[in-house]
């Protein structure tokens, strides 16, 4: 085991960019190659990460025997500083060290001299930073689950609600039948749930650790990985060292996820924005989330749904911006890699933006002065059930009846066709036409037939599992909140 010890700091730092790399360069980094290069200014937000994966291999160095207890005692004693220096924001970033783990290194071995130049032993800047990268994006991951449960949670809170509010459910954007405002709603609690599944799915694998591939072909020092791994709360190591510090997917994982998520949040932005208008005004936006016009005092815009509309194909673009990042590189690391970090963060932050407004736009806020929740989607249900009644939501339940009465359904469908254009001649609904006239289409249709053309009997008779009936959808209202622990 080594018996070295700490060392005042020499002369002959970390300080430069050509010290940085070796002796082997004649000539100083120009400026305009350093600036082009560098990533200090934006991958400095993975220093927790950094810090941590530095500790943990610390740690095994030392219990492996490779450095010294002293040594591990001062790499200790230093990060703790460079931590409180950080978070304080006293830390000085410099541009010459390019990076995030050179400016810590540099710090580390100004505070405690040699010991903070035996840390890098046995690892690479390669399977160091696709470390820092996986631990950073792990949290951020959890973090996003939380968001995204909250979100959940607020679009299930205004379906209890709103159950018997009647809403035309469109396909094609014509009005098709009647459904739940509330069974509308819980169409996105689907797609959001799948969304943090999805999420679960990316963080499993990348919470696998790279460290201790050294460069690309592993390392000389006999290191304990697993032992890494298992401080770090990563539940493996990656296998081949190669692959190791040369894998992005996980980053492109989780980007194809975040663009998934994304898409979601737009096509509920769309009918945020559709629902909000006047021609529809089916519900109000909290003033808060809208914006007025320069000109036009009557206007209120919905400019945060039409805002995450816009950014999910900033989302989608960096899905396309890493994929293409990745497709030529040969086998190992690469400098291109280095592009993956800028649209991974951005990503993250505009994801984690838009599904925080979204939760409290949905589900409004509590008033910290009155404890009383606040804003939110107003909904305007007489609206709603207007708008149901002028496309002839119920034809398909006359249609249903008549097969219920012996006829085959394409028969039934052409017959309720002539009855539509029957009603239309007449600018009235199904239900407004005399009972002689519907007779007059097919013998068999009886008083009760008026039962399944209301709008409110073609929502009770959809009670199958998954339906539109408000008590299949208080039973779907149910399963959602036990499984958030609403």
């Amino acid at each position: 085991m080594p018996t070295s010890q700490p060392t005042q700091p020499s002369h002959n730092q970390l300080d430069t960019k050509a010290q940085a790399w070796s002796a082997l360069f004649s000539e100083p980094m120009s400026d305009l190659v350093k600036r082009y290069t560098s990533s200090v200014y934006f991958d400095k937000r993975l220093w927790q990460a950094d810090i941590a994966g530095s500790l943990a291999h610390a740690e095994m160095l030392a219990a492996q025997g490779i450095i010294g207890q002293d040594d591990h005692a001062a790499i200790q004693r230093g990060m703790a500083q460079i931590s409180q220096e950080i978070a304080s924001g006293q830390f000085e970033w410099k541009l010459d060290l390019e990076d995030v783990h050179l400016n810590i290194e540099a710090r580390l071995t100004q505070l405690v001299g040699d010991a903070g130049k035996r840390l890098h032993t046995g690892r690479s800047r390669n399977d160091q930073v696709a470390t820092d990268v996986r631990l950073w994006l792990r949290g951020e991951i959890d973090l996003i689950g939380g968001l995204l449960s909250d979100l959940q949670k607020a679009l299930v809170e205004v379906a209890e609600k709103n159950v018997d509010v009647i809403l035309p459910g469109f396909t094609h954007l014509q009005v098709a039948q009647p459904v739940s405002f509330a069974h509308h709603l819980l169409a996105y609690v689907e797609m959001f749930a799948r969304d943090a599944d999805r999420m679960q799915d990316v963080r499993r694998r990348t919470n696998v650790l790279p460290l201790g591939s050294a460069a690309l072909a592993g390392t000389t020092y006999p290191l304990d990985r697993e032992r890494v791994a298992k401080t770090l709360g990563m539940d493996g190591v990656c296998q081949n060292s190669l692959d190791a510090v040369s894998d992005r997917d996980f980053a492109i994982e989780f980007t194809a996820a975040a663009s998934l998520c994304m898409v979601h949040v737009s096509r509920l932005s769309e009918e945020l924005i559709i629902w909000m208008s006047q021609n529809f005004g089916f519900i109000k936006i909290a003033d808060r989330f809208t914006t007025g016009s320069s000109i036009m005092p009557q206007k209120k815009n919905p400019d945060v749904p039409e805002l995450a509309r816009g950014k999910t194909g900033r989302v989608v673009g960096h899905l396309m911006g890493l994929i293409t990042l990745m497709k030529g590189q040969p086998l190992a690391y690469n400098k291109d890699n280095q592009e993956d970090k800028e649209p991974l963060f951005d990503t993250v932050d505009t994801l984690k933006d838009t599904l925080r407004i979204f939760a409290e736009m949905v589900g409004g806020q509590v008033n910290p002065a009155t404890g009383a929740k606040e804003g939110g989607i107003t909904v305007n249900p007489q609206a709603m059930e207007d708008a149901a009644k002028k496309g002839y939501a119920t034809a398909t339940d006359l249609a249903d009846y008549l097969v219920k009465k012996g006829l085959p359904f394409r028969d039934a469908h052409e017959t309720v066709a002539h009855a539509v254009r029957a009603a239309q001649s007449h600018a009235c609904d199904l239900s407004e036409l005399p009972l002689a006239v519907l007779q007059g289409f097919h013998a068999s249709i009886e008083k009760d037939v008026y039962e399944c053309l209301s709008l409110r009997g073609s929502l009770g008779a959809r009670n199958t599992l998954g339906g539109t009936a408000p008590a299949q959808v208080r039973a779907q209202i149910a399963r959602h909140q036990a499984r958030l622990a609403v």
